[in-house]
């Protein structure tokens, strides 16, 4: 037995060594992408991403983070060679399956060359040792006056960790955060546990539900994280500066409210918990990251602003964990599905808790259309970003311009009809990505019209058509 044994190990070496000479050489560094209209180099062909889990190290907003990115993946073709959206790190290693891999940078690609191919339709497992630097140029890292959270939208989540950056390639993410004890961690999802090591805390969460990179959150600072309950005993936590949790709690407390209204308009929440980070940020943006929303702190702290627009801007958010987050868009050109649904709960809820009128400000949009479709494209087919401008495809016309188009189809098919469309829509795509084309197909569906034609007029014409039941309301030109 011995003797046999040992031919049998000098025989797997010889195979495996026969395997890794055979494979193929690095490939030329080329990037790849899924061929999006606006971001055709993001996502990566071949292969399906299933679960990330990702490991950072903190050490300062002026040090790159340690970072250890693992991804589970299934191939959709034979590999002998695949790429990963990644840049704004340096990568120190890859190993795939185990055994280590070649890599070669190409542009915002990595291109990874396994010392075995990977088989199509087989699972694999890639694990790339890098880092993740907060101060690289247009990365999904902000820093905020104690620490760091995370804005990906668009195109950034590439910026902080290697994977398929597109929001058609949903997984469950798994985040493990070291950082020194006295600072606050959280993510997306809910806490899996926290250990303490010297001066140091690792602290780790998951999220049970599949999520897009660019909703990706974490949160590292002298936080306050209160917790309460919204409706169905769903968990509400909420991420604060320390120093502000009695200033801002007037705001956060409505979150439960938020919450039962939109339910009543859309059906159950689809995730696990919910909440609102609060950051002593300057973005310019608010951002719906998935389970737990982020706000710039010195919007709620501002003394100009009415209550009920702050809480109208929140349920927008909010809105956008079912529209873009549940169900998100299989391709950026339908972004308008979820700028239009968000802006639509948030003129909803500004008419009933502010006064303002909901109608008024959907002809004011329609008066506006045509401007904002010669600037930004038809609402389904928007303008590629500007050059070193990549969030300018977050104009007017996919924002209330969308919404004008929601206001259309509610005139054509009766109120009744369009919100069963809106429950309808939510509850059949949910944990999965949808597109323009499922939006038509349901509508004609629910309301049992053919609405093919109607709406590639309002979602793809260079001008607005005129709005059912209201022909007084007329577009302006650009000029007025």
């Amino acid at each position: 037995m011995p003797w046999r044994s040992a031919c049998r190990r000098a025989a797997l070496a010889a195979a495996v060594s026969a395997l890794l000479l055979g494979a193929a050489a690095p490939p030329s560094a080329t990037p790849q992408g899924i061929g999006d209209r606006l971001f055709p180099e993001l996502g990566n062909p071949g292969f399906d991403v299933i679960a990330y889990d990702i490991a950072f190290t903190y050490h300062g907003n002026d040090k790159p983070l340690d970072a250890v990115t693992t991804l589970q993946a299934e191939a959709t073709d034979r590999l002998d060679h695949f790429n990963l959206d990644f840049a704004g790190g340096a990568v120190r290693s890859v190993a795939v399956n185990g055994l280590p891999a070649e890599f070669t940078p190409a542009k915002e690609d990595l291109v990874v060359t396994p010392a075995v191919a990977l088989p199509d339709e087989g699972h694999f497992t890639v694990t790339v040792h890098h880092t993740s630097d907060p101060r690289a140029a247009d990365t999904g890292w902000v820093p905020t006056s104690d620490g760091l959270v995370m804005a990906n939208q668009a195109d950034a989540g590439h910026r902080v960790f290697p994977g398929n950056d597109h929001p058609s390639d949903k997984a469950r993410f798994t985040f493990r955060v070291t950082a020194p004890k006295d600072l606050t961690v959280v993510a997306n999802g809910l806490p899996d546990g926290r250990s303490t090591s010297g001066a140091q805390t690792t602290w780790t969460y998951r999220s049970p539900h599949p999520m897009a990179t660019e909703l990706a959150q974490v949160s590292i600072g002298r936080s306050a994280v209160p917790h309460r309950t919204g409706p169905h005993g769903l968990p509400v936590r909420d991420v604060v500066p320390a120093a502000d949790r009695r200033r801002l709690e007037k705001w956060t407390a409505r979150t439960p409210a938020h919450l039962a209204w939109l339910e009543k308009k859309i059906g159950p929440y689809p995730f696990e918990t919910y909440g609102v980070l609060l950051a002593d940020a300057s973005t310019g943006f608010e951002l719906e990251t998935q389970t737990l929303s982020l706000f710039e702190r010195n919007l709620f702290v501002r003394t100009d602003i009415p209550g009920w627009y702050l809480e109208s801007v929140m349920v927008h958010e909010l809105a956008h964990q079912w529209f873009g987050d549940s169900v998100s868009p299989r391709a950026w050109s339908d972004l308008w599905l979820n700028e239009a649904h968000a802006t639509w709960y948030e003129a909803l809820y500004a008419e009933e808790k502010g006064g303002t009128s909901f109608t008024a400000r959907m002809r004011t949009a329609y008066e506006h259309s045509n401007a904002w479709r010669a600037d930004g494209g038809p609402p389904a087919a928007p303008k590629v970003p500007q050059p070193g401008r990549k969030t300018s495809i977050f104009r007017p016309n996919v924002y209330d311009g969308g919404a004008v188009v929601l206001y259309a189809l509610r005139q054509k098919i009766g109120a009744p009809a369009f919100e069963r469309l809106q429950r309808e829509w939510v509850a059949g795509h949910r944990d999965s990505t949808a597109g323009t084309t499922d939006f038509v197909a349901l509508a004609s569906q629910v309301s049992g019209q053919d609405l093919t034609q109607f709406l590639r007029a309002w979602l793809y014409e260079a001008t607005t058509p005129p709005m059912p039941g209201h022909p007084d309301w007329k577009p302006v030109s650009k000029s007025a």
